[in-house]
């Protein structure tokens, strides 16, 4: 771990540029789900706490470069003021006279947000002469936003050059999760990979299978599997010009020791929609007109037995058909026994990926996961065994 942390950091008096993601979905200009500003909100306390003075960095939607009013952030400071408690003044620029004066007259206790970076088209390029521009109105730099981390952008990475830098709460809670799951983890392993396709996370599973001790294979993934060890899978979502990819992590993970666990029993349906009428069957049993919707209850059962006897889980994608009952009965079953096992001090849970924190909610387990990363792509690209450019820059 060669970042610091705020605790590192003499920040009493100092300018403090905090990276924040604040991407929060507005509808008629009101915050619709304020979930992603209230998890910054511990860094700018902590930070007005020691004496700094906080300026956030942020992006919102994709401008391309252009100044839109729909995708300003000023229509965020309400939200901002509610969640810190505090006043949140407002900068028409992130770089420029405007927004260093504005840096320069910031009051003790005072919140400073900067206009929307990727208004700079030169911002997503990691252009050098933006980020010394940002640099220049603060004397420390925090990033706080590791779901922006596996971006190379001027505010994420060419910045944290150029002043003494650190992690926030977020990102130091959201690398220090991670690094327990996979860094140095305690074994044995398990990660559940789920979701519709086997192509989109070929190197996920590929590192996995090199980390981990056992692998839980769900979703329209499974059934490339099951099409690779030539069962029927009628008519259920399935790549099955992948099916020699597929073959071929099977035998990798074989010899690398860790085991793959795909359903032996599975719920199949004619119809892909709620309550639709089903069959629980062996999973060599699909009709040719049957569509496979979720593991059944002795694929269930293994997958649980597997959880007890694990130290450490990670968690990425549903095991079946969640958004429609009865076919999220697997993915919620085991979500709350992970989630009881880590309650019990069992378990070490980590679990991401915008479709895995909406079945983990729905499921009720979510609250008792050890640590659920919002960060979609970067929580992938961590687990894929990639280095995020927004944290090698802490590392300095």
């Amino acid at each position: 771990m060669g970042w610091k942390t705020l605790d590192d950091m003499d920040l009493n008096g100092k300018r403090v540029l905090v990276r924040v993601d604040i991407n929060v979905p507005i509808v008629d200009g009101v915050v619709t789900d304020s979930t992603r500003i209230r998890r910054i909100a511990p860094t700018v306390r902590d930070i007005l706490a020691a004496g700094g003075k906080p300026i956030l960095l942020a992006h919102f939607g994709r401008p391309g470069g252009e100044r839109r009013e729909n995708l300003s952030l000023n229509q965020l400071v309400p939200t901002l003021e509610r969640a810190f408690e505090t006043k949140v003044l407002f900068a028409a620029d992130c770089v420029g006279a405007g927004a260093e004066a504005a840096a320069d007259a910031l009051q003790p206790g005072e919140v400073l947000l900067l206009e929307n970076t990727r208004f700079h088209a030169a911002e997503t390029k990691n252009d050098p002469e933006l980020a010394a521009g940002m640099a220049r109105l603060g004397e420390v730099y925090c990033n706080d936003a590791f779901s922006a981390a596996h971006r190379a952008h001027s505010s994420t990475e060419a910045i944290a050059r150029l002043l003494p830098a650190c992690a926030g709460r977020l990102m130091q809670a959201e690398l220090e999760a991670l690094e327990s799951a996979l860094g140095q983890p305690q074994r044995p392993v398990t990660a559940v990979v789920g979701g519709a396709k086997v192509s989109t996370k070929l190197e996920l599973l590929g590192n996995l299978i090199e980390k981990v001790d056992h692998l839980v294979i769900g979703g329209g993934m499974a059934n490339t599997f099951l099409v690779a060890k030539g069962l029927p899978v009628g008519i259920s979502l399935a790549e099955r010009i992948m099916k020699d990819t597929a073959a071929e992590i099977l035998a990798k993970a074989e010899k690398a020791g860790c085991e793959i666990i795909l359903p032996s029993d599975i719920v199949v349906a004619k119809k892909f929609e709620s309550n639709a009428p089903h069959d629980i069957l062996p999973a060599d049993q699909c009709p040719e007109d049957g569509m496979i919707l979720d593991a059944g209850p002795d694929s269930l059962a293994r997958i649980t037995e597997v959880f007890a006897n694990s130290k450490t889980l990670i968690w990425n994608g549903p095991l079946g058909a969640f958004e429609l009952e009865p076919f999220d009965a697997a993915t919620n079953a085991a979500a709350l026994k992970a989630a009881a096992l880590t309650r019990s001090g069992q378990l070490i849970s980590v679990a991401g990926g915008g479709d895995t924190v909406a079945a983990l909610n729905a499921s009720g387990a979510a609250g008792d996961f050890s640590y659920i990363s919002t960060a979609g792509g970067a929580f992938l690209e961590w687990m894929e065994g990639k280095t995020l450019p927004g944290v090698a820059a802490l590392d300095q």
